[in-house]
């Protein structure tokens, strides 16, 4: 694949740049047929916050249900994206609501485990900022480049982010086994009965298990975060240097 067909794959469908106020006359004027607000996948959306905060409502005193609701929503995570290409309903608002649903959900669950886990406090509010940060850099450089979406990454730019936002199916392993592994050890807190093995692992319960078997995905996952954030940042540095580079040979061409 050559440069002008990689950079093409970037970048947006021609069109106008879309004034504020304009912006916000369209969205309170749309007819319940073009609705953005009421299009499915961002119905499943919001969906996805209210088991959330039901989530957060059980976390210290009912595991069940809160584990229950977490589950659903991630679950549901993997839905939205689905039912959005399949009807014809991808959105900016959608692909956002679900970006910011992911973040806040994971970084509520963390700073659960920040005050369960003292001594882990610090590693927990690190994941929080590495977390934020690398998707809000790498937002700002998809949209500082002119993508359409934020997945679009060749492999020219970064192959283990291509590897990782190319297929559905990597991506939802990834997220699913982080929130798993974060989920076992809230579950940790709560019950400690042992599933029965013999020898070394006599003594361990089912969601010391599930932590053991997700710790590596969760490490990867965070790893590939830390390559999302250094990447957004080489590409704004080199956004900021091309930018200062037009307005030198302007002001030459002046």
């Amino acid at each position: 694949m050559t440069k002008g067909n990689s950079s093409s794959r970037r970048r947006r469908a021609s069109l106008d740049l879309v004034d504020a106020k304009q912006a916000v006359d369209l969205a309170t004027a749309q007819t319940y047929s073009e609705n953005v607000f009421l299009f499915v996948p961002n119905l499943i959306g919001y969906s996805r916050v209210i088991l959330a905060g039901l989530a957060l409502h059980y976390m210290s005193y009912h595991p069940k249900y809160c584990t229950l609701a977490y589950g659903i929503s991630c679950l549901l995570d993997a839905v939205d994206g689905h039912a959005a290409r399949a009807l014809g309903q991808t959105s900016k608002f959608g692909a956002v609501l679900d970006m910011v649903t992911d973040r806040c959900t994971t970084s509520c669950l963390l700073c659960y485990l920040a005050s369960a886990y003292p001594p882990y406090a610090i590693l927990f509010q690190f994941l929080i900022a590495l977390d934020f940060s690398s998707h809000y850099m790498h937002m700002y450089s998809s949209l500082a480049t002119g993508s359409s979406s934020h997945k679009l990454v060749t492999s020219d730019v970064s192959r283990i982010l291509w590897l990782y936002y190319n297929d559905s199916r990597t991506l939802f392993f990834f997220c699913a086994g982080n929130e798993l592994f974060f989920v076992a050890l809230y579950l940790i807190k709560w019950t400690s009965a042992p599933i029965g093995l013999s020898g070394a692992f006599s003594t361990v319960s089912w969601p010391q298990a599930i932590a053991i078997l997700s710790f590596p995905i969760c490490l990867i996952k965070n790893i590939i975060n830390v390559v999302q954030l250094w990447k957004a940042s080489k590409i704004l540095v080199g956004v900021d240097l091309a930018e200062r580079q037009q307005a030198r040979l302007a002001a030459k061409a002046s």
